[in-house]
C-alpha cells in the first residue's frame, strides 16, 4: 500500500516505486494499491488506484477547512491537528484506503507493505485500523517520526505531537516489522520506541535498473565536460555555500578546469536560490536551476556526470540515507560526501572512502576536485566509484536476503 507512484512528485517516491521494482526482481508478485488519485502503470506490477471516500463527513470537513482558508484566510489546521494529531483529510484517506484494502484475503499474501512519502503516514494509519492484517504488516519507516525527533538543529514540532507519538508508537507495538532504509535511522529511534528492538529491518533504497537515453540530457548539460552535479531540493540545512567555495578556488587554482568544468544544482527553489543565481551570474561554470527538473532528465544527467554530490544537513548527525544515494552509487562515478562525522552514507562508505568531507573543508574540497579532474583529464573513463559492495548493498538479490531471513526467524 503506497500514498504515491507519481516518481516527479517527491524523491521519496522514487524511492518507494524502486523498492517495489526490486520485490518483482526478487520473484514476488506485486499489487501496489496506490492514492496517487490517477492511473499510474509499471511494468509486473498491478497498479490499483485507490479513489477518494467523498461521501463521509470527514471529505466534508475538509473541505470546509480548505475554503475557509481560502476565501477568509482563517486557517482552523493548527486547532483540528492539536485536537486530533491530523487533519480531517489524513483521516479520510485512510479510511478511503481501508475500504480498499478491506477487499483482500490476508491468507492470500505473504506480506503487506505500508509505504509512505515526506511527513505522511496515511497508509500506516490504514493498517492500525485493519487488525486482520498486522501479522504480515511490514510498516516502512523512511524518517524521524513525529518531526521533533529530527536530530538538532532541526527544532519543528508539529501541532498534535503527543497524538502522532501515540501513533507511531502503535506502529511499533501492532507492526509485524518495522522497516529503515538506514541502520542509524534505526538506532536514533530505537531511544525512543523500545519496541523497535525485537522487530526491525534494515532494507536500504534500491538501485532503479532504470535505462538511460541521452535523449533526455538537458541542452544546458555538456556530457563531454568535467561535471560536478549535485540534484535535489536544497532544504534549509543544506548548505551549498562550501561546495561553491570549493569550486570557486579549484577554477582559480586550475586554469584548464575554466573551460572544461562545470557545477550543477538541480532541485525547486530554496532559501540559497539567490545566493545560487548571484554566483552563477558570476561564474560561467555554475548552473543552478529555479524550479523543479524532470526526473528522467536528473537521472540521465546523475549517471552522465563525472562526479555526483551528496551534501547532508548541517547536523552533529544525519541518520537519513537520502534518496538518491542509490541513483549515485549506480551511475559508478566518484561520490562527493559532505556531512556531519555521524552520518549513515559515510558509515556505508567506510572510514578510507578519500571523498568524505565536512562542512568547514574547503581546502580538502578543492583538492578533490583537482585529483578527479586530473584523473579525468587523463583518461575519462578511469574515473569510477568502483564500489561493488555498495551495488550489491542496494540489490533486488540483497533484498530477497534479507526477506527471506526475516521470515526463517519469524517461523522458528
Amino acid at each position: 500500500m503506497i500514498e504515491s507512484l507519481d516518481v516527479n512528485d517527491s524523491s521519496g517516491t522514487k524511492g518507494r516505486v524502486a523498492l517495489l521494482q526490486s520485490f518483482v526482481k526478487s520473484g514476488y508478485e506485486v499489487i501496489a494499491l496506490h492514492y496517487t488519485q490517477r492511473d499510474v502503470k509499471i511494468t509486473d506490477i498491478e497498479c490499483i488506484k485507490v479513489t477518494e471516500r467523498r461521501d463521509t463527513i470527514l471529505f466534508i470537513l475538509s473541505r470546509i477547512q480548505r475554503l475557509l482558508y481560502r476565501w477568509f484566510k482563517i486557517d482552523v489546521g493548527s486547532w483540528v491537528d492539536s485536537k486530533f494529531g491530523f487533519s480531517f483529510g489524513f483521516f479520510n484517506d485512510a479510511n478511503s484506503l481501508k475500504r480498499a484494502v478491506t477487499k483482500y484475503n490476508p491468507t492470500d499474501f505473504d506480506m503487506i507493505w505500508t509505504l509512505s512519502k515526506g511527513n505522511s503516514y496515511r497508509s500506516h494509519k490504514t493498517l492500525l485500523l485493519s487488525p486482520k492484517w498486522h501479522s504480515k504488516w511490514y510498516a516502512y519507516v523512511h524518517d524521524p517520526y513525529p518531526q521533533q525527533l529530527y536530530p538538532r538543529p532541526y527544532n519543528y514540532v508539529p501541532y498534535g505531537f503527543r497524538k502522532k507519538r501515540n501513533f507511531f508508537r502503535e506502529i511499533t507495538l501492532k507492526a509485524k516489522y518495522i522497516v529503515f532504509p538506514s541502520q542509524l535511522l534505526k538506532d536514533w529511534m530505537l531511544s525512543y520506541y523500545v519496541e523497535i528492538a525485537r522487530k526491525s529491518l534494515i532494507i536500504p533504497h534500491q538501485l532503479s535498473g532504470q535505462n538511460v537515453s541521452g535523449n533526455t540530457l538537458p541542452d544546458y548539460f555538456d556530457s563531454n565536460k568535467f561535471n560536478v552535479l549535485h540534484a535535489g531540493n536544497l532544504l534549509d540545512l543544506r548548505d551549498p555555500k562550501p561546495v561553491v567555495e570549493a569550486f570557486e578556488l579549484f577554477l582559480k587554482q586550475s586554469p584548464s578546469a575554466k573551460k572544461n568544468a562545470a557545477l550543477f544544482f538541480l532541485g525547486k527553489k530554496s532559501i540559497f536560490s539567490n545566493y545560487l543565481k548571484i554566483k552563477a551570474e558570476k561564474i560561467p561554470q555554475i548552473y543552478a536551476s529555479q524550479d523543479y527538473v524532470p526526473f528522467e532528465q536528473v537521472f540521465s544527467m546523475q549517471q552522465n556526470t563525472s562526479v555526483n554530490i551528496i551534501l547532508e544537513a548541517t547536523s552533529e548527525i544525519s541518520p537519513f540515507l537520502p534518496g538518491k544515494f542509490a541513483h549515485c552509487v549506480e551511475a559508478d562515478v566518484p561520490i562527493l560526501l559532505i556531512g556531519p562525522h555521524y552520518s549513515e552514507c559515510k558509515r556505508l562508505f567506510g572510514s578510507e572512502y578519500p571523498y568524505s568531507f565536512e562542512f568547514d573543508d574547503i581546502n580538502k574540497i578543492a583538492n578533490a576536485f583537482h585529483k578527479m579532474y586530473d584523473q579525468w583529464m587523463e583518461n575519462k573513463e578511469s574515473l569510477k566509484l568502483n564500489r561493488p559492495d555498495l551495488q550489491q548493498y542496494l540489490s533486488a538479490k540483497y533484498l530477497k536476503e534479507v526477506l527471506e531471513e526475516s521470515t526463517q526467524n519469524q517461523s522458528s
